[in-house]
């Protein structure tokens, strides 16, 4: 599946190295091969300010597009 470049999707799995959670909203930044050899984006993670917490990659199969049944929550990031 293609996302749209700088857009906000879905993140559909933990990155406990980055200290995201599936549900995450990421924003997509360049589509390319991920670390794993599979298709995948870079993604940047924002917190509730806007400030920059996190820039790594991940395959497609770990995102997905937002949905308009879907509603925004804030949660507190864990160490």
């Amino acid at each position: 599946m293609k996302l749209e470049l700088y857009k906000d999707a879905v993140l559909m799995c933990d990155v406990p190295e980055h200290r995201l959670n599936r549900g995450d909203i990421v924003k997509l930044v360049d589509h390319h091969i991920a670390p794993d050899g599979t298709e995948g984006y870079s993604i940047e993670v924002f917190n509730a300010l806007g400030d920059t917490i996190a820039v790594t990659a991940v395959s497609t199969t770990a995102l997905e597009p937002l949905r308009e049944d879907e509603i925004l929550c804030a949660r507190l990031m864990t160490s």
